[in-house]
């Protein structure tokens, strides 16, 4: 079934778009509003779809990726469709969604695969779950095998890859799981899993990771009990099965797509820019925190409450800024983050640490070793040591150089900030998979002064 807005009818085949960046002209200015948080919207679909009643939701991110989640919801029985700006989802209940004629295509999105995994593992039928080139190369492993303790069964590609067949069971048992790396993919996973099992699902993790799941499990009336664990880790849990009723949602701006005019603006001589209604959810912020840290001129202003998570608008113009060493405690806020923060330690004044980026390694690719091979072909000094890396900051020019983004989003909106503060221009093998998670990247950027042409 398809729909207003969805991929079938959106999602064209892409074709390779190369972008040449070259040092912005004059420096950026202006207000604007980045889309909407990827993380809230893959959840108010999913979450609505799993509630009893009619849910509206403003401000959805209409990127690939989140409509690709949309027609998945659809295949699983809920109807969604769009009126005007607004979002609506008629839900089915939880453990009332239905077996998908069809695979499910999850084009580019590791959170919707992850997180879907998580609910289908606890409906009683079968289903198969496929996405683009660089998801099918990702691994699932992670979280396919805790979800399989509830009594469901997954069949992957060698190295738990995607195309995945999952035989969901009606009769879930609960789960108790210990994270051995903090994702909040993974956790939310479990959590979806126990809304439809018997008993109360357990996960504690090490380090505490973004909580939009939990956050908006309460907002649809569900009961979660959230406790200390450990040093700076959490237990979460919740016991199933649990009815969730529709609840109005608003989608603040995203903080990680907001990173890459915030970075451009602070390495543009002259940028003053303003960003609205960006969502400061503390446990997403980690980025925010580490760029003040580093001399950032960057302010929060008229904060408020919108849909259960915090929101500000952002104030950030150019500034001169020295190395950082960033805590290993720190990744989980801002692990989406951490390229564009190396274009900026690149910058910086002296050498800047990155710890603990284990988890940059499964991302759309690998990650760590995407952003090191982005510095150093244009001219960026890097070591790697562990997990942890090192960016030598003001080592020369920098640009010249062609990145390879190996359809890697995060890597290709990077690329472009390097090239405009570097001295050289940056040429960028494939930007058109940006749109999967910030569409209208490029017009937003040049309404900003950036000068990119595409």
């Amino acid at each position: 079934m398809t729909g207003e807005g969805s991929p079938s009818k959106n999602i064209a085949m892409q074709v390779s778009r190369p972008l040449t960046v070259s040092a912005s002209p004059k420096g950026l200015s202006g207000r604007t509003r980045v889309p909407g948080d990827k993380s809230i919207s893959h959840r108010s679909l999913m979450f609505a779809a799993l509630a009893s009643g009619r849910t509206y939701v403003t401000g959805l991110l209409e990127g690939e990726d989140v409509l690709r989640t949309a027609d998945a919801m659809r295949a699983l029985g809920a109807t969604i469709t769009r009126e005007g700006a607004d979002w609506v989802i008629e839900g089915r209940g939880v453990g009332a969604l239905t077996e998908p004629a069809d695979v499910l295509d999850m084009g580019n999105s590791g959170t919707a695969a992850r997180l879907l995994s998580g609910i289908l593992s606890s409906h009683g039928f079968n289903s198969i779950m496929t996405g683009d080139a660089s998801l099918r190369s990702r691994p699932m492993r992670r979280v396919t095998v805790p979800l399989a303790a509830n009594g469901s069964e997954f069949l992957t590609r060698e190295g738990g890859r995607l195309p995945m067949a999952i035989r969901g069971t009606g009769e879930a048992k609960p789960i108790e799981y210990r994270l051995p790396v903090a994702s909040a993919q993974v956790k939310s996973a479990i959590l979806l899993a126990g809304l439809n099992a018997h008993g109360t699902t357990v996960v504690e993790e090490p380090v505490a990771t973004r909580d939009h799941t939990e956050n908006m499990l309460r907002h649809f009336g569900v009961e979660v009990d959230v406790s200390r664990f450990g040093a700076g880790g959490r237990r979460i849990a919740l016991t199933g099965p649990v009815r969730m009723t529709a609840r109005d949602v608003t989608v603040p701006g995203d903080p990680s797509s907001a990173a890459f005019p915030i970075v451009a603006a602070l390495l543009v001589p002259g940028s003053d820019i303003w960003l609205e209604g960006v969502g400061l959810n503390p446990l997403r912020t980690g980025l925010f925190t580490t760029l003040i840290e580093m001399g950032a001129s960057l302010s929060i202003e008229n904060e408020r409450v919108e849909g259960g998570e915090p929101v500000g608008d952002l104030h950030v113009r150019y500034s001169q800024l020295k190395g950082v060493d960033v805590p290993p405690e720190r990744a989980p806020s801002m692990i989406d983050e951490y390229p564009v923060l190396a274009v900026a330690c690149a910058f910086a004044e002296g050498a800047s640490r990155l710890r603990g980026l284990e988890e940059l390694r499964v991302k759309e690719s690998d990650r760590l070793a995407s952003t090191v091979a982005l510095l150093n072909v244009n001219g960026a000094e890097t070591e790697v040591i562990g997990d942890d890396l090192i960016v030598k900051g003001c080592h020369g020019p920098l640009g010249g150089g062609t990145v390879q983004t190996h359809m890697d989003h995060r890597l290709a909106m990077s690329a472009v900030v390097l090239g405009l503060a570097a001295q050289k221009p940056v040429n960028v093998d494939d930007t058109a998979f940006i749109e999967t998670s910030f569409p209208g990247f490029v017009d937003l950027m040049n309404a900003l002064g950036a000068g990119l042409t595409p």
